[in-house]
C-alpha cells in the first residue's frame, strides 16, 4: 500500500491496485469522529475523486469498530455538540455543507464505494456506511441508528439511505427504537451485501475492492449515476433538513441530559423539551 498524507492520524489513506482506502483511526474512541478526521476526509475524498489510479475506494475503520459516529463524550463536557461558538444558522450551513462534502460525497463520486465494517457501525458512522454503494461486514459487527438515545433525529443522510434501502416502515423502527442489528439480520435486511468472520474480512473487502477497481470504470460512474437516479427523492434535500433538524436537537434539554447520562452509564430520561 502507497500511504497519503491526510494531515492528521485520525485517517488513514492509502491506495493500491486501483484501490484508495480510508481508515478512520480513532480505535481508543471507536473511531468517533473528530474535526481534524471529519476535515481530512472531505478532502482526502475530493482527492480521491480526482486520481485516475483510484478506481474504487474503502471505508473501514481501525481496530474492532467502524465509526462510533459523533463524539458524545467530546457533546458532553461541551455542553453543545452541535454550535459551539456559532450561530446556531451559522452551525446549520456548517453542517450541510460537511455532510454534502463527505455522505453525499461517498453516494455521489463517480466510482464505487465499498464500507468495511470490522465492528459497529452507530450514528453518523452508521450513515457514512449506508451512503457507500456496498457494505461488508465482519460476523461480530452491528449496526445502530443510535441517534434516539442521545436525543437526535440523525444527521449525513442515513434516514434518506435507510429509508432506501429497508423500506420507511422498517427504518423508522430502527431510528425510533434504536436496536442493535446483527450482521446477519442486517444480510437479511439488505443493510449489506456480504457477512465474512473478521479475520477474514480484510482479504474479503480488498478482493471485492480490486474486482471493481479492475471493472470498466466508465461505465460503472454511470452506473452509478443511473442507479442514483433511479431512487425516489433528492439527496441535497434530506442532507439540509437533517442539517437543520440535527443542530435544532443539539439545543434541547433532552439532548444535553442524554449526552450526561451517556458518559454516568445511566437511562435518559426525555422530557420532551
Amino acid at each position: 500500500m502507497k500511504k497519503i498524507d491526510t494531515g492528521t492520524d485520525h485517517l488513514i489513506a492509502s491506495k493500491k491496485d486501483g484501490v484508495g482506502v480510508l481508515t478512520l483511526n480513532r480505535p481508543e474512541a471507536r473511531n468517533a469522529m473528530s474535526s481534524e478526521m471529519n476535515q481530512a476526509l472531505r478532502e482526502m475524498l475530493a482527492q480521491f475523486e480526482m486520481d485516475n489510479e483510484i478506481r474504487s475506494i474503502v471505508l473501514t475503520g481501525a481496530g474492532k469498530g467502524f465509526c462510533a459516529g459523533g463524539d458524545v463524550k467530546g457533546m458532553a463536557a461541551a455542553g453543545d455538540g452541535t454550535v459551539g461558538k456559532n450561530t446556531i444558522d451559522a452551525a446549520i450551513r456548517r453542517q450541510r455543507e460537511h455532510q454534502r462534502a463527505t455522505s453525499g460525497k461517498l453516494f455521489k463520486i463517480p466510482k464505487p464505494t465499498l464500507a468495511s465494517l470490522p465492528g459497529a457501525a452507530a450514528g453518523a458512522g452508521l450513515s457514512y456506511a449506508l451512503a457507500c454503494d456496498l457494505r461488508i461486514m465482519a460476523s461480530t459487527a452491528i449496526m445502530t441508528t443510535a441517534f434516539a438515545k442521545v436525543g437526535f433525529s440523525g444527521d449525513y443522510g442515513g434516514s434518506y439511505f435507510m429509508t432506501q434501502l429497508v423500506g420507511s416502515a422498517k427504518a423508522r423502527e430502527l431510528y425510533y427504537l434504536s436496536e442493535r442489528v446483527s450482521a446477519t439480520e442486517a444480510l437479511s435486511l439488505g443493510l449489506t451485501n456480504w457477512v465474512c468472520e473478521p479475520e477474514k474480512l480484510e482479504e474479503k473487502t480488498m478482493e471485492i475492492a480490486v474486482k471493481l477497481a479492475n471493472g470498466p470504470s466508465v461505465a460503472y460512474s454511470y452506473m452509478k449515476e443511473n442507479l442514483n437516479r433511479a431512487m425516489s427523492g433528492e439527496v441535497d434535500d434530506c442532507l439540509d433538513l437533517e442539517a437543520t433538524h440535527h443542530i435544532h436537537c443539539g439545543q434541547t434539554e433532552d439532548h444535553r441530559n442524554a449526552t450526561k447520562a451517556f458518559v454516568e452509564k445511566k437511562e435518559p430520561v426525555f422530557k420532551g423539551r
